[in-house]
């Protein structure tokens, strides 16, 4: 309910809560009253008084008092004076004495024009500065220790935004204010430099510091001649806003826009300073083909009719089934669209899948065995509302950073946690419980929980009675279960598992967050099936604060699978072999589309060593260095007649090509991503493509003319016109209704989208409970014998996937090798030292790798990522995978470990 009150006698409403600060900025503008600790994405603080007013509570102004309007709440009837003589004398006075401890060095300084202080000296009318000059600060030393953050301390002025910043968006508590009075100043860790910090390289507080004392490499401050262009991160699922500054076609910095629903001026190191891969010289400039054996340039004419040649070939001797595609969720929708188009419509064949296969699949067959819909229930922004987080299998802090950085908030901020996994993330130190669990046991874990729920009587009976199915029998199930057995083989202890089995269902509001150490194990479906299961059986579904909320790794997982790219559905998640949407596709496509299912990732491979696979087009994707066991891919494309690879860099995959065409990257293209939480966000491209190089869907589109389809000139708006038609939760989507925040789908043909999904009613009607029993991984019933450790699979925050990208920026500086975690009892036993080269060998082969001795994993299991291609340590990952949706078992290999000579 809105009250009313007065700013310099002009009436105004406001809702209870909101500070003078916020009601001014509403009613008169952002800038009306000047401020220097204040910050969007901060609380609070009131240190400067810069902001400081007048407040009354008559109209006559007696009794007058002076506070800060950043943290005062506006009070009904209160009378606001904002710019009297008596506050304009005030300001003046507080930036004066800031300006005595401050160089004056503006036509130097890399803020010089876009410094908060010079801007808020001249609002407040200095001239002149009456007061001696300070000596504290001048001669801080710089620190240029670090591939990015730099400080010039001489510069900071005491306001706390960078200290707060690090604490409240980032929570990495790295920076400090030190002293007292006017020995006060800003600390890092224990008085180090950046470098020997904990800094993670958010870039939170170069963006807070309202000078230039806090900073980075590419001078993010610095005002240069350009424009601002906002874009979406090309990383990982969150789906960042970035605001990208050009000069030219040159990427000068980028920062995070304030005002974006996603990050709120939040990113991490990859989206904010990650961006140099896309000038690197090893930027691949022209088509290449492999003659006598060697890539040699040729033209994109060339190119083109090689390849259009070789599929014709192809089609007209084997068949359409004798060719297949992978596409990249590093592309846009559009041009994930396109690529499942040209394969079904022009190739004619059903043979298309995506990288989904080998991370999210399983989330996606999951869901939609249990819910009719395969994507998160909620949005990230529900962590607020929540009051107890379930994180199983991620390690979000790294993977996902700004949601991780969400998370760890809560967390710290009293919320309950829960993290289910087998090594110890840094989420697990803040958890209230954590149940590390032996690799490959999710299944038997979650089974557990099932067991004290209902043992206790804690479901909710009345929405399994309203909204579900099959409970009874599930019940019985599990009731039937030995819980002490499944301790045994879990290694989580059954109290500690009832413990967490309480906390969760006797929350008001429990919300569950999974990523791929669910998804990459052989039963990895049926667990996404037991977390599905779980918020039903609590009722933690379809409202605020609730759902099952899967952490998807790349930028637009989502968007690729929505886009039908997998064998079995096409765009919009429908059956290909339905005669009636069949016909639906025809009708738009124009042509006679196959109605038999086609392959999956792990089944062209197969088809491949048989024979059966001829040609295969590859979009972004490095499945030499990422698909599991290494060499059995390798070989695989090597029996192809044609591989064609889209690409940036020359990957592992390129190299095995017998095409090489050029792509662009996301800087360069225009389109939609698909984030985590469902949200379509618009990608702008920022600068032109790299001479020789072309976006990806200009290249699909272009190709799919030269095979004879009468495709329009690739612009993406109109592409995505195209997938509105077709796709219904797309159905109100356009680029101009996406506006700078996007549209979580569904979005209907008002335009209005949502937020929540199966708030009333399932997609499927009653959402469906499965019970399934907990069976070891075929790795180790076969092979744990002869290789008794269990070898786990993770990434850093530093490096993405292969990375074929970061590894070409500054992150090398901060992270330059893989390195195998390893317990030190197991360090101990074998004789291994912090630093020790290890030989790490399974079933398939042998890696070489650094021991990192650590006790974030116990004894019998270790840990690495597969970020370098030196390294390449899917050369010993496994052929299991999960036994539904085919996504590889990244997360459980059988290992040794020997000592090199």
């Amino acid at each position: 309910m809105s009250r009313e009150a007065f700013i310099n006698g002009q009436q105004v409403k406001f809702t209870p809560g909101e500070t003078i600060l916020e009601v001014v900025r509403k009613h008169i503008g952002k800038d009306y009253i000047p401020t220097l600790c204040d910050a969007p994405n901060l609380e609070p603080f009131g240190s400067c008084r810069v902001c400081s007013v007048e407040v009354s509570a008559d109209l006559e102004g007696k009794a007058k008092r002076v506070v800060a309007a950043c943290h005062t709440p506006m009070q009904e009837n209160t009378f606001v004076y904002t710019h009297s003589q008596s506050i304009n004398k005030l300001r003046k006075n507080i930036i004066e004495l800031v300006l005595t401890d401050h160089p004056l060095d503006c036509l130097t300084c890399e803020a010089n024009g876009n410094c908060e202080l010079q801007q808020v000296a001249a609002t407040v009318g200095i001239r002149e500065v009456r007061y001696p000059e300070g000596k504290n600060h001048l001669d801080v030393p710089k620190d240029n220790s670090h591939p990015y953050m730099t400080s010039d301390l001489s510069k900071c002025i005491n306001c706390a935004r960078c200290v707060r910043a690090c604490d409240e968006v980032q929570g990495q508590f790295v920076l400090s204010m030190a002293g007292r009075g006017f020995d006060s100043r800003i600390i890092k860790g224990a008085d180090t430099n950046f470098s020997e910090s904990d800094c993670v390289s958010c870039g939170a507080c170069a963006q807070a510091c309202p000078t230039s004392a806090i900073s980075d490499v590419f001078q993010s401050k610095a005002v240069k001649p350009g424009k601002k262009v906002r874009t979406v991160c090309t990383y990982c699922g969150v789906g960042c806003n970035l605001d990208v500054a050009v000069n030219g076609n040159e990427v000068l910095s980028i920062q995070a826009p304030y005002d974006a629903e996603v990050n709120a001026g939040h990113t991490c190191l990859k989206g904010r300073y990650a961006f140099r891969f896309y000038n690197h010289p090893d930027r691949i400039k022209t088509p290449l083909i492999r003659k006598n054996g060697n890539l040699e340039a040729v033209d994109w004419e060339e190119a083109y009719a090689f390849i259009a040649d070789k599929l014709h070939a192809i089609k007209a001797t084997y068949g359409p089934d004798a060719i297949a595609g992978i596409s990249s969720s590093r592309c846009t929708n559009e041009e994930n669209y396109l690529m499942q188009k040209f394969i079904r419509a022009v190739v004619g064949t059903n043979n298309i899948d995506g990288c989904a296969r080998v991370c999210h699949s399983p989330t996606a067959l999951g869901m939609q065995r249990v819910y009719g819909t395969g994507a998160a229930t909620n949005s990230i922004a529900d962590i607020k509302h929540t009051d107890c987080m379930l994180i199983v299998g991620a390690n979000p802090t790294a993977a996902h950073p700004v949601t991780g950085a969400r998370l760890k908030q809560a967390a710290m901020q009293g919320k309950m946690m829960i993290v289910i996994d087998p090594r110890q993330t840094e989420l697990a130190k803040y958890a209230t419980y954590h149940l590390q669990l032996r690799p490959g046991t999710n299944v038997a874990v979650l089974n557990m929980l099932f067991y004290y729920i209902i043992k206790h009587g804690l479901e909710d009976k009345e929405f399994i009675e309203q909204r579900t199915a099959g409970y009874n029998e599930f019940r019985k199930d599990i009731l039937a279960l030995d819980v002490f057995a499944l301790e045994r083989i879990s290694g989580v202890s059954a109290t500690l598992a009832e413990k967490a089995a309480m906390a969760y269902a006797t929350a008001p509001n429990a919300m569950s967050f999974h990523g791929l150490g669910v998804t990459e194990h052989s039963q990895g479906t049926f667990a996404v099936m037991q977390i599905a299961n779980l918020a039903m059986i609590t009722g933690n579904i379809g409202r605020k604060g609730v759902g099952v909320n899967p952490l998807r790794g790349q930028n637009n997982v989502q968007g690729a699978a929505d886009m039908g790219v997998q064998p079995h559905q096409g765009a919009g998640y429908m059956d290909v072999t339905d005669p009636q949407v069949k016909q639906m596709y025809e009708s738009v496509y124009g042509v006679s589309l196959p109605g038999h299912i086609g392959y999956k990732i792990p089944e062209m491979y197969d088809a491949a060593l048989e024979g059966k696979l001829k040609g295969m087009w590859i979009i972004g994707e490095d499945v030499v260095q990422t698909d599991p066991n290494s060499q059995r891919v390798r070989a695989a494309l090597g029996r192809l007649d044609l591989l064609v690879v889209q690409e940036l860099f020359m990957t592992e995959t390129a190299r095995e090509a017998t095409v090489v065409l050029p792509g662009s990257s996301f800087l360069e293209k225009s389109g939609t991503f698909t984030n985590g939480e469902r949200r379509v966000q618009r990608v702008n491209q920022v600068i032109s493509p790299l001479p020789g190089t072309k976006p990806d869907g200009l290249i699909l589109a272009e190709m799919m003319n030269i095979m004879g389809y009468q495709q329009a000139k690739y612009e993406p708006a109109d592409v995505l016109n195209e997938i509105a038609q077709i796709v219904p939760f797309f159905r109100g989507i356009s680029w101009e209704r996406l506006g700078e925040n996007g549209k979580q789908w569904p979005v209907g043909g008002d335009g209005v989208d949502t937020k929540i999904l199966h708030s009333e009613t399932f997609k499927s009607g009653r959402a469906k409970f499965f019970f399934k029993e907990f069976k070891e991984s075929s790795e180790l019933t076969d092979n744990a014998a002869e290789y008794p450790f269990i070898l786990t699979t993770n990434r850093e925050l530093q490096h993405y996937n292969c990375g074929a990208m970061t590894r070409r920026t500054k992150n090398i500086e901060l992270l330059a090798e893989d390195y195998l975690l390893m317990n030190a009892q197991d360090a101990e036993r074998l004789h291994v030292e912090q630093g020790n080269w290890v030989e790490l060998e399974s079933a398939r082969g042998k890696v070489k790798v650094r021991a990192k001795i650590s006790a974030h994993v116990k004894p019998g299991i270790v840990s690495t990522t597969f970020h370098f291609p030196e390294i390449m340590i899917n050369n010993i990952t496994s052929d299991v995978h999960d036994t539904e949706a085919s996504c590889p078992e990244y997360k459980v290999v059988a290992v040794k470990v020997n000592i090199p000579n």
